[in-house]
């Protein structure tokens, strides 16, 4: 499974502030928004990572991520030259993909808890799997609608009537033909390719399955400030009542097995004396 961040657009949601850095470069609490959809990646067992973002950004993203290596993977970067939709990611990275099953997690998304993410990359085979959130305004929302039996009959774009309380949320996982299946959508009347109806081409071939999120789960979309404030109340709030961090790549690469001790120990020795290097030394010796 291969993995793919969707880390471009303009951010004109975020303006001045994007003015400076992109969104995804934003910091939620003390850490790089990017970091937390990467970390989602890592902890799912995700080793070939792309990364898509505008021209002007992907050099700031090779700074801050480099090549992969001091976490035990590789980074590819891929350049979006114009906004074309989610969907469009994956012809941008057709020659990463090639017919591989890979996901792709949106850079403005952090989930927290039992997501179900890492159970549904390890047990993938064939079609494509979406995630159901419950949430309390599905109206803005692409909802799934499901039968009596659980069972996913379609996804409806910011319903005008209630059909479910389950949005989509941003982590899609698809098999090898999603490049192929993208290649074949006509562009939305916004001129984009829509992956709502990438997943409707699966659900009409009836290979799209849905994973609802347990009650505990949390879906935060930084994509404004007023919800960027939330995201890093949120995540001050748990790390300082838990004493761990969320959104950590570094713990998350040592903890999966993809780099040594001696390779953990070394990474730590190279940062800056601060609280996020005593956090990574308590690690060496705390499980939790």
């Amino acid at each position: 499974m291969k993995g793919i961040i969707l880390a471009g657009g303009a951010g004109s949601r975020l303006y001045p502030l994007t003015l400076v850095a992109s969104k995804q470069l934003q910091p939620v609490y003390d850490k790089p928004m990017v970091y937390y959809p990467l970390t989602t990646l890592l902890e799912a067992g995700i080793r070939e990572i792309a990364l898509i973002s505008t021209p002007q950004d992907l050099p700031r993203f090779r700074q801050l991520l480099g090549t992969g290596e001091r976490l035990g993977v590789r980074f590819e970067y891929i350049e979006q030259p114009h906004p074309g939709g989610i969907a469009q990611a994956f012809l941008l990275a057709a020659d990463f993909v090639g017919t591989d099953p890979v996901c792709l997690i949106l850079g403005d998304n952090i989930f927290y808890g039992a997501t179900g993410f890492n159970e549904t990359i390890r047990d993938f085979k064939l079609g494509a799997t979406v995630f159901g959130y419950s949430v309390r305004d599905p109206e803005r929302y692409g909802v799934i609608e499901l039968d009596p039996k659980g069972k996913i009959i379609g996804i409806i774009e910011k319903p005008t009537t209630f059909v479910s309380p389950y949005a989509v949320p941003g982590f899609y996982v698809y098999d090898g033909k999603v490049v192929e299946r993208t290649r074949n959508l006509k562009p939305s009347p916004r001129g984009e390719l829509e992956i709502t109806d990438l997943n409707k081409s699966y659900l009409a071939d009836g290979v799209l399955n849905v994973h609802l999120m347990p009650r505990g789960v949390a879906w935060l979309d930084a994509g404004t400030s007023s919800s960027l404030h939330d995201a890093s109340a949120f995540i001050q709030a748990i790390e300082k009542r838990q004493s761990i961090k969320i959104g950590c790549p570094e713990e998350a690469a040592f903890r999966q097995g993809f780099i040594s001790r001696m390779d953990y120990e070394k990474l730590i020795g190279s940062l800056p004396k601060c609280e996020y290097r005593s956090y990574l030394e308590n690690t060496l010796s705390n499980t939790f």
